[in-house]
């Protein structure tokens, strides 16, 4: 174990950067107890740093992730894999810490992805390899539709969450183009700026709307501002993840 922080300088709801083992960590006090967690989000890899705490968890200040101060456990979306945590010991008037050991991580598993049933999973990912049918049988004597686009879009799904990027509400916007026939412009973006299923959702995006039969391109912007927040999902979404 390493000295961390003397405990005189961390007051009940503080919070300070520390590093343990060359591990940029997090010291937090709730009353008179003290924890050490890995000062990173999971979801986007920013620190937690200045999160809000309550409830023994503390709050990703970007997108709203939470994770259990004890056990490293992911409490709710975005974020779906734990962090690490890191076992505290005080003495002589300072918090030692050591990362704790691999039986205590395994016991964070993620616990958002544990909550979507596996038929539900499977049933989220069907329309993908389905939709050149379905949109085959779309009645071409008719122009497409807003609503339309939105079925395409609703085709492409999330990796991590097994939730199509509509309800998931990643698209901000969708119009044609007026200088260019047959084009059609979204705007969307992502759950954080390092999502490492980006550029994959970004291209199925496109495909999906190219295949529409009157639509010879899709431009595809993407935009961070307004960030993305949990409160942008459907209750269709919510209710797949579990979250009330």
């Amino acid at each position: 174990m390493e000295q961390v922080i003397g405990t005189d300088e961390l007051q009940p709801g503080g919070q300070a950067s520390v590093f343990v083992d060359d591990i940029p960590a997090l010291a937090v006090r709730v009353g008179d107890e003290y924890f050490v967690i890995e000062d990173v989000c999971s979801h986007d890899g920013q620190p937690l740093a200045n999160g809000e705490i309550a409830d023994g968890a503390i709050m990703c200040p970007r997108h709203g992730a939470k994770f259990d101060l004890k056990t490293g456990a992911a409490l709710c979306m975005p974020a779906t894999q734990p962090i690490r945590t890191f076992k505290v010991e005080i003495k002589d008037g300072a918090v030692w810490a050591e990362l704790a050991s691999p039986a205590a991580q395994a016991s964070a598993a993620p616990v958002k992805t544990e909550s979507v049933p596996v038929a539900t999973a499977s049933a989220a990912v069907e329309p993908t390899e389905n939709s050149a049918v379905a949109t085959a049988e779309q009645d071409t004597s008719q122009p497409t539709t807003e609503s339309d686009y939105i079925d395409a879009l609703k085709q492409v799904i999330d990796p991590e969450l097994f939730i199509n990027i509509v309800d998931l509400g990643l698209i901000y916007a969708i119009e044609q183009d007026e200088f260019v026939e047959g084009k059609v412009n979204v705007q969307m973006t992502l759950t954080s700026p390092a999502c490492p299923a980006g550029p994959q959702l970004v291209q199925q995006a496109k495909m999906a709307l190219e295949r529409l039969h009157d639509v010879t391109e899709a431009g595809i912007t993407l935009v961070m501002s307004p960030p993305w927040s949990p409160e942008r999902m459907t209750d269709d979404a919510r209710d797949q993840l579990g979250i009330f």
